[in-house]
């Protein structure tokens, strides 16, 4: 057998096998279990030893997931936490040497095709997509939701993982879309510590399934601690199947089936799974297995020792009750298996996961060995009559095992040793530099999104067309054609949210809407800001194309841990091999009152990095975005203007199909003395200050850059600073918030610093939420009266004698 083999689990049929293909699965499985020990036993050692940087590993649970992995077909989905190294090797997601090439942060995808090194190991994903961006066939493989390490936080994809099928099997329109889903028949399994049972996301997702009623398979693997903190401090009854046995279905409500059984009973472990997934897949209701009795035998992770915490006694009752000795006792009391041929698998077993660590070790160091040898003898050769370079080369050498860190800072050293110095082998050093340094970037910093064949940059640009006589109407209702057109057009839009169904969202985006595509595509949902972008995450990785609202931007906060550790990073922390393209729509800006009012968007930019963030000035330019966003394939929000919603717009002819541009800046108002940039419900304001300014004889140019994430890609606030030589960025983030980092792409990264001739300002809300009331908002946001003199003043700086100070 190959070291990167697949070894997987078959189910067992009673009423077909005879005893002894049940003893050839019962032993194929023990073999699974005790590799997989070893490879926990041998992972911690490397750690300890210096290999690799942090481990955390499955021992303990091996028999449940072995179980687990029994009843998990083609086409079911996995959103799991790191402790599932054994369900992982049992169907086949992952190989022990894929395990510890992860493990070494090995940055090639052949060689950690979960993450290419990005993620510590136990944090597993398959890859959904092709290099190019597009589908594969998911019907045909097992599937597994790339994992977060925050506790949790796999909760909430679930939920829209297990409503995939419910669509897919329930929408005769989605039965095109053959290579994600067989008639909705997928379970998704979801796995979870029974400590971080006490997270708000897990009752908020596992209320969502019951309400749903989707195919939601839920396994706790409870040890009774959450690392040193003992379940009497974590949950109501020290037992969650207890607390939660008020979602056991009836016959006459919906809700769970709800099953407990102990974490070291291999018999009964698969005899559970088998039940409980065959309800789940087939009748569709979610399903709860408490797993009891469950062991940690080295503990928490590579970070401490559980005798710390453990009572003697504990300790001696875990070492009893390990899951891979009752196994082993089971099998020699049943007569399965004799104790000479568990001695020669467990050698074996022992041997095999040596090897495979060993060679994802070699592999992982070739490379890197190849780029070292190199960088030697680039800088030997420069350091001909240089004995820094000659020991900075010797150092090198003597670094056993070196990691591509000490390659390149040595060889960054050596070029700054040698700045004075003009040679060819200089510019051999420097060459090789630059060829590493975009090698890296690749190995590193690429894929924040896909950058795929769908992305939005392959998405034609149309313009929004009119004639003579096209309608002004409320923004609402421009938003309202543009989400109908498109419904039309693609069955994979779904939309769900607080108030979205029924009466059409609170500010009518959606009327009729439901009434005319049905509940299954327009989806009233309960107060759940979690689960409600969680199910956006699940349906788009699953091939649909969900809108997720939250009612108002004030409330995105409520779901910020899950858009920013798990959608922002999905593509990146697969290298591109998953995608979810859910797009998240709400409303925000120019209100009143503390929480209706929100513009946090600095938070935003700085915790969703890997979503396209849209901020447009009216519902014209929203509804080109998403027009732009439904026929691509990267995650974005959209932030619609709260109080643009009944203001007049001209309704387009083509309110389907055309298109805004992500990244492209737009000059609304042409002028020479000072440029301003703004966005949002900000951009009116402007636009009223730059009218009483033009009497005052001061000619504004406004520019929007209707996106932020990505901003301004054709430089457009550079070409007007090189005009106008004067900045101002007007906002209504806090002081420093998103101003500074519109700041900072002009004056950084477009250079703009270069062309001021004035020093440039910002003029933001206040450090506080605006109080309520329109005295409020005047005093805390900015006004008219503010844009007018902020600019006022900065021209009085440049010319007080053509612009009198006012005050």
């Amino acid at each position: 057998m190959m070291l990167n083999d697949k070894l997987t689990t078959n189910p067992i049929d009673a009423s077909e096998l005879s005893f002894d293909d049940f003893k050839t699965i019962v032993i194929a499985d023990y073999k699974i279990a005790f590799e997989s020990r070893q490879a926990s036993l041998l992972g911690r050692k490397e750690v300890l030893t210096g290999k690799a940087k942090f481990g955390i590993f499955g021992d303990g649970k091996e028999l449940p997931q072995i179980a687990m992995a029994k009843a998990f077909q083609n086409g079911d989905w996995r959103s799991g936490y790191y402790r599932d190294q054994t369900f992982a090797f049992a169907t086949g997601i992952c190989t022990i040497k894929e395990f510890f090439a992860q493990l070494y942060a090995n940055p090639n995808v052949e060689a950690d095709p979960a993450s290419a090194g990005r993620q510590m190991n136990c944090h597993f994903a398959t890859r959904s997509l092709n290099e190019d961006g597009s589908w594969k066939d998911l019907t045909a493989m097992k599937n597994s939701s790339s994992d977060i390490a925050p506790t949790g936080g796999q909760m909430a994809r679930l939920v829209g993982l297990a409503y995939a099928s419910k669509l897919y099997r329930q929408n005769p329109e989605l039965n095109y879309l053959k290579n994600f889903s067989v008639e909705g028949n997928e379970v998704a399994f979801g796995t979870i510590g029974n400590a971080s049972t006490s997270e708000g996301v897990f009752f908020e997702a596992i209320n969502a399934a019951g309400v749903l009623q989707i195919p939601m398979a839920m396994s706790v693997w409870d040890d009774a601690y959450g690392i040193s903190v003992p379940a009497k401090y974590q949950t109501t009854k020290e037992d969650i199947s207890e607390i939660l046995k008020g979602f056991q279905r009836d016959e006459d409500n919906a809700g769970f089936e709800i099953y407990k059984v102990r974490g070291w009973d291999y018999p009964a472990l698969c005899e559970t799974y088998q039940q409980a997934i065959k309800v789940c897949r087939e009748e569709h209701v979610p399903v709860l297995i408490h797993v009891t009795e469950v062991t940690q035998p080295q503990g928490h992770s590579t970070s401490g020792s559980h005798e710390r915490y453990k009572s003697k006694a504990r300790l001696e009752w875990e070492k009893e009750f390990d899951c891979i000795r009752q196994m082993r006792i089971w099998m020699l009391e049943s007569a399965i298996v004799t104790e000479e041929e568990l001695s020669a698998l467990e050698d074996t077993a022992k041997k095999m996961v040596r090897e495979a660590q060993k060679e994802a070790w070699n592999e992982f160091l070739n490379d890197i060995k190849v780029e070292k040898d190199q960088a030697i003898a680039l800088i030997n050769a420069l350091a001909v009559s240089n004995p820094l370079l000659k020991k900075l080369s010797a150092n090198l050498a003597a670094t056993p095992d070196a990691q591509r860190k000490e390659v390149i800072s040595a060889v960054r050293k050596a070029l700054r040793l040698t700045l004075s110095i003009e040679s060819e082998e200089r510019n051999a050093l420097l060459s090789w530099y630059q060829e590493e340094k975009t090698a890296n970037a690749e190995r590193y910093n690429s894929r924040l999104f896909t950058d795929g064949v769908e992305s939005h940059i392959h998405v034609k640009n149309e313009a929004a067309s009119y004639h003579e006589n096209s309608k002004m109407i409320d923004g609402r209702e421009l938003l309202n054609a543009c989400f109908d057109a498109n419904f039309r057009r693609d069955p994979r839009l779904v939309a769900f949210g607080e108030d979205l169904g029924s009466i059409g969202d609170v500010n009518q985006g959606f009327a009729g809407l439901q009434a005319k595509f049905g509940e299954l595509r327009v989806t009233d949902t309960g107060i759940r800001e979690m689960t409600i972008v969680g199910q956006g995450i699940g349906l788009g990785l699953r091939g649909l194309k969900p809108i997720a609202e939250i009612q108002y931007l004030d409330y995105l906060l409520y779901a910020i841990n899950i858009l920013s550790d798990d959608l922002a990073s999905l593509s990146y922390r697969t290298k591109g091999g998953q995608k979810s393209p859910v797009i998240i729509r709400t409303r925000g800006h120019r209100l009143e009152g503390v929480w209706h009012s929100g513009s946090p968007i600095a938070m935003i930019l700085g915790s969703l990095r890997g979503l396209h963030i849209c901020v447009p000035r009216n519902m014209t330019q929203a509804a080109g975005m998403y027009n732009t966003l439904f026929r691509s394939d990267e995650p974005a929000l959209v932030i619609e203007c709260l109080n643009g919603y009944r203001l007049k717009e001209m309704m387009p002819d083509n309110v389907g199909e055309y298109t805004v541009p992500l990244g492209q800046a737009e000059v609304i108002r042409t002028g020479t003395d000072i440029t301003v940039v703004s966005y949002g419900s900000t951009l009116r304001v402007v636009e009223e200050a730059a009218e009483e300014l033009l009497k005052m004889g001061i000619s504004v140019e406004i520019i929007d850059p209707q996106t932020l994430l990505p901003f301004d890609q054709e430089q457009v606030c550079l070409a007007s600073l090189q005009k106008t030589n004067k900045l101002l960025v007007v906002d209504e983030d806090v002081p420093g918030g998103a101003s500074a980092y519109i700041l900072q792409q002009i004056m950084e990264q477009q250079g703009g610093y270069y062309y001021l001739d004035a020093q440039p300002q910002t003029l933001t809300a206040k450090a506080h939420r605006p109080p309520y009331g329109s005295d409020g908002d005047y005093f805390t946001k900015p006004s008219v009266d503010d844009v007018v003199e902020t600019i006022y003043g900065m021209l009085n700086k440049h010319n007080q004698q053509k612009y009198p100070a006012i005050y």
